[in-house]
Parts: structure tokens; sequence; C-alpha cells
């Protein structure tokens, strides 16, 4: 049975990840990973891409249009597809995800730690970002959230793993993409990443290293410049993907995920999977 861990660094766009990626860039350069352009839905903004994500299914459908729009998805997901094929999950990351697949509204001291079978999200630990300000970023450390990640995946192998950092794109938005602080983050967690990918590959999961959108110099994201539509995708593991040249769409991560893991696909899931 394949498992798979989906990385979503927030906020870091295309340009940005291949030119500061250096650890990732160079498992590219020697062949044990692969990397593609994606297509980013729009809007460019967080909750939307979150929610296009997992769900395969475009923002004007699944009616999270703003990052004020929290409420529980209605559409079929790779969680509740996992859960439906007695697949496990689990996931480190902000609390939008806890809101728009597992329960609303999100509650800090209920939903911030969960290990319920019952539950779609089965292992989760969820982070609020709440009282964030120039003065703070309220960012977790991005070491933490990937030891968190090795951690649910070395006590409970869950088949599905979402870890999702937001430190990327707050540096990106209080200090500005070709920032000193923006290089200084990024190297970080470039770092991060060599440090923990290698183990969990070691567990047995393919590992897809991805964006929910850009950013533009300003920091800023949410519209259709290329700068923010256009993000990487990362992808270490064994299954045949689509030629190094094609472009491709957001939409497709959903039904890849479930592909991959093999379960079945909802029709909602319409855009086809990348990976063979």
């Amino acid at each position: 049975m394949n498992k798979l861990i989906l990385v979503i660094l927030d906020g870091l766009g295309y340009a940005q990840s291949r030119r500061l990626l250096g650890n990732i860039e160079g498992w590219v350069a020697n062949g044990d990973a692969r990397v593609w352009k994606m297509r980013a839905v729009l809007p460019t903004t967080s909750g939307p891409c979150y929610a296009s994500i997992h769900t395969g299914v475009e923002p004007q459908n699944h009616g999270v249009l703003t990052n004020d729009h929290l409420h529980r998805v209605e559409f079929e997901d790779i969680f509740s597809g996992c859960r439906s094929a007695g697949l496990g999950t689990a996931a480190v990351a902000h609390s939008y995800f806890s809101t728009y697949f597992q329960r609303t509204p999100y509650d800090l001291v209920r939903d911030m730690e969960v290990d319920d079978e019952s539950m779609p999200i089965q292992h989760a630990r969820f982070y609020s970002m709440q009282g964030e300000s120039s003065g703070n970023l309220a960012v977790p450390s991005d070491y933490d959230l990937f030891a968190q990640t090795t951690m649910l995946a070395e006590r409970f192998a869950p088949h599905y793993i979402l870890s999702h950092i937001s430190s990327t794109d707050s540096v990106g938005h209080h200090y500005g993409q070709q920032s000193y602080e923006m290089d200084k983050n990024t190297y970080i967690v470039d770092g991060a990443l060599a440090t923990f990918l290698p183990r969990w590959r070691e567990n047995g999961y393919d590992v897809i290293v991805t964006a929910d959108h850009g950013q533009s110099d300003r920091g800023h994201h949410g519209g259709s410049a290329l700068e923010m539509r256009e993000v990487p995708l990362y992808y270490f593991g064994s299954a045949q993907g689509a030629e190094p040249d094609v472009e491709l769409d957001q939409l497709q991560i959903a039904p890849t995920v479930l592909s991959r893991l093999g379960a079945p696909v909802p029709e909602s899931m319409r855009a086809k999977s990348f990976l063979n």
C-alpha cells in the first residue's frame, strides 16, 4: 500500500523555489526528485487554494473565495476519500484545514491536537497564528512542524499526511519576496526539509512538495499575475509522471494523491492525475 506526504510551502512561488531551495534542487539535479511548474487556481489566496488543492474543485464552486469564508467544504476531499477507502490520515497544518475538512467552528482547545480514529483527519496538530502582527509573525518553527509530521508518520503510519508551513508566506508579506529575511527564511525551510525528508522516504512515503500560491515583490497575492499563480511541484517517488515541460494544474493534486494511494477518485475531481 502506497503512502504519501504532501508538503505545502505557503506563498513560495515557482521562481523563488527554483532559486532558493538548494537541497530540493540538488535532489532534482541528481534524479532523486522531479519538478514541474503548476498553475494555481484563482483567486490566489490561501483559503481558496487550500480548499481546491484538497477537493480538486475551483473556488467558484466550492465556495471558499476569501480567507474569511470559514466553513466546512461540502465537496469530497483527499481526507474523506482516504477514510472512505479505509486509509489513515493525518495533518500538521494551519487551523483553516481543520475548518474546511474536519469540523467547524475551529476550537483552540478541542481541535489543536486530535487523535480520533472516527474523524476525517484522524491525527492532527493544528496551529492558528492568532495574534499575528508586524511585531509577532506568530508562526511555529518549520523544524518543529516537520518533526511533528515525522512523529505522526512513525507513531501512527497514516497513508496520507498533510504538512503545511506558513513562515514562507508570513515573511514574504512582512518583508517582501526580494528581502534578506525571505532569503534567510527559505534557506531555513530548505534545511528543515533536508533534515526530515530523507527520513520520510525511509519510512516508505512518496513526498510531494508544492505551494498554494506565489507572491509579488511587495508580498501581495490574490490576483492573476504569473508570480502569484506559478508554483512548483516537486515529486519524490517511483511513479511515472508527466513530461518535464508540461504545466500542471493545481486541481490535479487531489486526484493524483488519491490515485497514488489506491483510493477511488470522486466524480467531482475532474482533473487528471499527473502520476501513473
